[in-house]
């Protein structure tokens, strides 16, 4: 069950504070946690390719800027921080989709857990508690790869945001062209950061596809 519509329309107004309420809420409409953890994975996982594709692309623009023979640096400088106003939204994006995924997965948790006690059967007592144990670790490791990514957001950001103030204010082609020392640098942070993201995404649709099962 696709659920984004009615969650873009209310997680904007949702307080952490405020969030076994709107779980009760949504369960009294019938969306369960474990959809809600299932659209949040999901949504923190197209940020993680969202911010990807994002530093990709300033990664070549900075690039291009560097090796740029004559032509309109302004231009390019302009074009190049409007990119990285996009980089610096989509790594807000990234961290607020993974509060939402702790957030969500705590509750669910905590309820399995209880719940696990309230069987009468054993042989399903037993069944139920295998299976959370088996999502506990998936989605730890999950996290895990999740929040390594997001660590290396910043680390990318800071050359890039450096390389950006630098050029406004040092609009010449021999200004431009001693940068061209830092194009390394840059490039190493961000094949970090894509390296991880892509390992975050892939772990998120094997953790997706498990609470599908």
């Amino acid at each position: 069950m696709k659920i984004k519509w009615f969650l873009a329309l209310t997680f904007v107004f949702v307080l952490p504070a405020c969030s076994n309420i709107y779980y009760q809420a949504m369960e009294s409409v019938g969306v369960h946690k474990r959809e809600i953890m299932v659209d949040r994975v999901e949504e923190a996982r197209d940020s993680q390719k969202d911010a990807k594709e994002e530093f990709l692309t300033a990664l070549e623009q900075f690039k291009s800027v560097v090796n740029v023979q004559g032509g309109n640096l302004e231009k390019e400088y302009k074009r190049l921080n409007d990119t990285l106003q996009r980089v610096e939204a989509e790594a807000d994006e990234v961290h607020e989709r993974i509060v939402a995924v702790e957030d969500v997965s705590q509750a669910l948790f905590k309820e399995w857990r209880a719940e696990i006690d309230q069987y009468n059967s054993e042989s399903l007592r037993r069944s139920s508690r295998r299976k959370y144990d088996t999502a506990q670790s998936r989605y730890a490791g999950l996290m895990q790869a999740m929040k390594r990514a997001e660590s290396r957001l910043e680390p990318a950001l800071i050359p890039l945001r450096d390389q950006v103030l630098f050029l406004k204010h040092n609009l010449n082609a021999r200004a431009v062209t001693g940068l061209s020392s830092e194009v390394v640098s840059v490039q190493a942070n961000v094949d970090n950061l894509v390296r991880d993201m892509e390992r975050a995404i892939a772990q998120a649709d094997v953790f997706i596809a498990s609470l599908e099962e």
